[in-house]
């Protein structure tokens, strides 16, 4: 899979034309128009419409479309409608197992989210399923069945936080952290965002512009990782012209996975120095 940022993935309202433009405008490496919980069910024709209008219009980054679910009235319609309209990705709510996913048989990246206990169980075996891209967490969900208490360190939900992670990374799929959803708290917001980096996510869904650049921040690579990254890989790559397997950068043993390592740092520094891709 190729290295690029998905440090901010931003849910916009179907229903909402003005929230769909003015996302246009905004850094984020992403966006997700919703057709499923942030749209009432007397809304749902309309902003199918007003999503199928937005595909077509030029978008800085990956635009995917969060559909319905399967069983729901609407599944088929928003379906239908994303994949004609040239969808870069669908977001598929409440998957709970691999099956479900492998019977879609669609052309564009899937993105199943992981929402019930049943889906944390399953991650694995749904991360394997080929044409999905990324994992994404939903969390509200998730801590409702469980019946967890709130938490400022989501303690409830450390377990299944990383059970998703290392689903993900096993496959070499993107696993995407949860949203943060008190829009007037961000600082809690950025703990959240380096909890979540901490735990192995490549970044975070969001749910207010505001949220965009700290999540851009918490989970981008900084001038100053990108400058020791080259570093590391000036004393690896002197050292193998010297025909040594092994290096010391700081005092520090140096092997071909810390390379590589730096080679993605440095990769995702560039490519979200030029913009969303």
């Amino acid at each position: 899979m190729s290295v690029k940022p998905w440090r901010s993935v931003l849910y916009v309202p179907g229903d909402k034309p003005r929230a769909i433009e003015k996302a246009r405008t905004l850094r984020a490496d992403a966006v997700i128009l919703d057709l499923e919980d942030a749209v009432a069910p007397e809304h749902k024709d309309a902003a199918r419409g007003n999503v199928k209008a937005a595909l077509a219009w030029r978008w800085p980054g990956p635009l995917l479309v969060r559909v319905n679910g399967l069983g729901t009235p609407w599944e088929h319609a928003d379906r239908e409608m994303a994949l004609l309209a040239g969808v870069d990705g669908l977001v598929l709510p409440k998957v709970e197992d691999a099956a479900t996913v492998h019977a879609l048989h669609l052309r564009v990246p899937l993105w199943p989210m992981i929402e019930t206990p049943l889906g944390v169980l399953r991650a694995p075996e749904i991360a394997a399923v080929p044409g999905v891209a990324g994992l994404i967490v939903g969390a509200n969900d998730l801590a409702r069945v469980l019946r967890t208490r709130p938490h400022p360190e989501r303690l409830p939900l450390l377990h299944a936080l990383s059970a998703v992670v290392l689903a993900a990374r096993a496959h070499g799929k993107v696993p995407l952290d949860a949203v943060f959803n008190d829009v007037r708290d961000p600082q809690g917001f950025i703990r959240e965002c380096e909890q979540g980096r901490t735990l192995g996510f490549a970044g975070k869904t969001v749910i207010h512009p505001d949220q965009v650049e700290l999540a851009n921040t918490a989970f981008g690579v900084t001038d100053a990782e990108a400058d020791e990254a080259r570093a590391l890989l000036a004393v690896w790559e002197q050292a193998r012209a010297e025909g040594k397997s092994v290096a010391t950068y700081r005092g520090a043993l140096v092997e071909q996975m810390h390379a590589d390592a730096a080679q993605e740092t440095l990769e995702l520094w560039e490519k979200a120095r030029s913009g969303p891709y």
